[in-house]
């Protein structure tokens, strides 16, 4: 059999396999048979959930366990006609945290829209499932106005006497006469990509920010800064980036693109706008908003819904380190910091070694400022290229981007952490010697508590690692100096004393010392009741799940945004149906 027979039979194969499978557990779902369900997976098997099954993201292990919670929903869900979506990535076999898998993309039909799946069947026992997600793509009657559903524009086109397009974006961005349903509060790519879903979906969304422009948030960043990986995962909703873009995009450019998007998707912001603080009406099921306009007028919102899309990197922590008030030099937070272009022929010392540390570190450096970074924890760094590409690899696989956001969904935290150890195990193989230098010149180093590396911290923590973009070597070298915090008794005048007598001199110290918690700025601004009420923010909960992230919260009408491009693009329409969802009674 030649190579390209044995593709198709193999292509055919899968393809048959995946709806023998999907046949069987859709008669088994139908007459709500648990113990049916559960002979159609795995002993070792997984199954996430976003809002088609649940309402939310929900995640589950083992065969009874996901049986009996598919049995128990389906007489309100209603799922059926389940079938391998047609125009999408056809079933294939691939290899999985090293199983070999049919992986299909279906789709199915329930009460309330339809929505999309993933199955991963093993290929020696193809009746079987391993993996298992459901998604909601669409509410029946409220679907995204794009494509065949565009607007007609007979709204405003040829309105002889009346308002035109841009009368009515005028009109609709000030509120005099309205309230927004939902206020989103930061206009950076989580903000804007949840408001760009929410207006698609005909909900009144107005994102206020305190920068004077859309997009400031990148613009105001230190002036060297990049992202860390590449343009094909990071397209925002509806958008994609330019095919003639940089792989890795550079800030200002990426703060341009998101002004131009705010403009292009018709979103109503707000710039120059802070959010004072919030009440929660329970009677009226809305919130008493108050916003600070740059004039310094404020006026009283009445949103049902409140989004923090602020990122999680929110309020700068400033740590109470000894001396610190007898240092005479000039003291920054790495956030505020923009360039070391005025510091040339002086001495700095840059306390933390994440991203951001390695990052300011480098540029003073490459100012000609005399640079010393100072190391207070075990450190995970990564090269760029290739390590830091591994965590991307399914999305150079070959399918379209809305095939492997769908396929990215589909892993619940033990395979989460499987992954990530087998990517790590690569990741240290490659960067071996880089590892062993920084070790060598004295660089606290570890792979996470776990053996799953950088994207674990970011996880867990929001920190505690470096992307490797030429900061190490220059460590390595000792063109920057390496300094451990445990070995400074506290800071003087000078600089740092060490606690061997001996000061290091600065005249700079930057704080790169990351940020509060979420839960910090949710008790600034909605007072620490509803502070306690929401709870951890971020971080791994129970049940393995990022923390009260793109769901309902214990507080009705909280929302929480936060990630990357790519968790943006896809997460923002699982908030957005939700909110919809709310709104037209669907759920409560």
């Amino acid at each position: 059999m030649s190579d390209v027979a044995a593709v198709l039979d193999a292509s055919a194969e899968a393809l048959a396999a995946s709806n023998r499978w999907l046949q069987r557990f859709e008669a088994a779902l139908r007459s709500c048979d648990a113990a049916q369900l559960a002979t159609l997976f795995a002993p070792e098997c997984h199954y996430r959930d976003l809002l088609a099954f649940s309402w939310t993201i929900r995640p589950s292990q083992g065969a009874e366990a996901i049986a009996g919670f598919l049995a128990g929903a389906q007489p309100t869900i209603l799922a059926r006609d389940f079938a391998v979506a047609e125009g999408r990535t056809p079933p294939r076999i691939v290899r999985r945290l090293g199983i070999a898998v049919i992986e299909a993309i279906f789709r199915f039909d329930t009460a309330v829209g339809s929505g999309l799946g993933v199955v991963r069947l093993l290929a020696d026992d193809p009746a079987r499932a391993w993996v298992l997600m459901t998604s909601l793509d669409r509410i029946e009657g409220h679907e995204e106005k794009i494509g065949a559903k565009r607007p007609s524009g007979e709204a405003y086109s040829r309105n002889f006497g009346g308002e035109n397009w841009l009368d009515q974006r005028k009109r609709a961005r000030v509120y005099v006469d309205r309230d927004p349903t939902v206020l989103v509060i930061g206009a950076g790519q989580n903000g804007l990509a949840v408001a760009a879903r929410l207006v698609q979906l005909d909900i009144d969304t107005l994102v206020v920010d305190t920068h004077p422009r859309v997009g400031d948030n990148w613009r105001v960043r230190y002036h060297s800064l990049a992202l860390h990986n590449q343009i094909h995962v990071n397209h925002l909703p509806y958008m994609p980036f330019p095919p003639n873009w940089p792989k890795y995009i550079p800030k200002d450019m990426l703060g341009n693109w998101l002004e131009m998007y705010a403009e292009a998707m018709e979103l109503n912001c707000w710039t120059s706008t802070e959010f004072v603080n919030g009440s929660y009406d329970a009677d009226n099921s809305r919130w008493n908003a108050t916003l600070r306009r740059a004039d310094g007028t404020e006026r009283v919102m009445h949103p049902r819904h409140i989004i923090f899309a602020n990122g999680t990197s929110g309020i700068a922590h400033r740590p109470d380190l000894p001396g610190l008030k007898d240092f005479a030099g000039e003291v920054m937070h790495s956030h505020g910091f923009k360039s070391g272009a005025g510091w040339a022929r002086k001495k700095a010392l840059v306390l933390g070694t994440g991203n951001s540390g390695h990052d300011v570190a480098q540029d003073l450096h490459s100012h000609g400022v005399d640079t010393t970074i100072i190391q207070r924890g075990s450190t995970t760094v990564v090269s760029v290229d290739p390590s830091a590409k591994l965590n991307y690899a399914l999305y150079e696989e070959g399918p379209p981007l809305d095939d492997c956001d769908l396929l990215a969904t589909a892993t619940t935290y033990p395979l989460l952490i499987r992954g990530y150890q087998a990517a790590v195990a690569r990741m240290a193989e490659y960067d071996k010697k880089m590892i062993a230098d920084l070790k060598a010149v004295g660089f606290k180093y570890d792979l996470g508590e776990d053996g799953t590396g950088h994207q674990m911290k970011y996880r867990r923590r929001g920190g505690g690692y470096y992307l490797d973009v030429g900061c190490s070597q220059l460590i390595i070298d000792g063109a920057i100096g390496l300094l451990q915090f445990d070995d400074i008794e506290r800071f003087v005048p000078e600089g740092a004393l060490l606690k061997n007598g001996m000061v290091k001199p600065a005249e700079l110290l930057v704080l790169a010392t990351g940020y509060h918690p979420q839960q910090e700025l949710v008790r600034r601004l909605l007072g620490q009741e509803i502070a306690d009420r929401v709870g951890q923010v971020w971080g791994i909960g129970e049940d393995g799940e990022l923390a009260n992230m793109w769901k309902r919260t214990p507080q009705d009408g909280v929302w929480f945004m936060g990630g990357g491009l790519a968790q943006s693009r896809i997460y923002s329409k699982t908030v957005a149906l939700q909110i919809k969802a709310i709104e037209i009674g669907l759920i409560r």
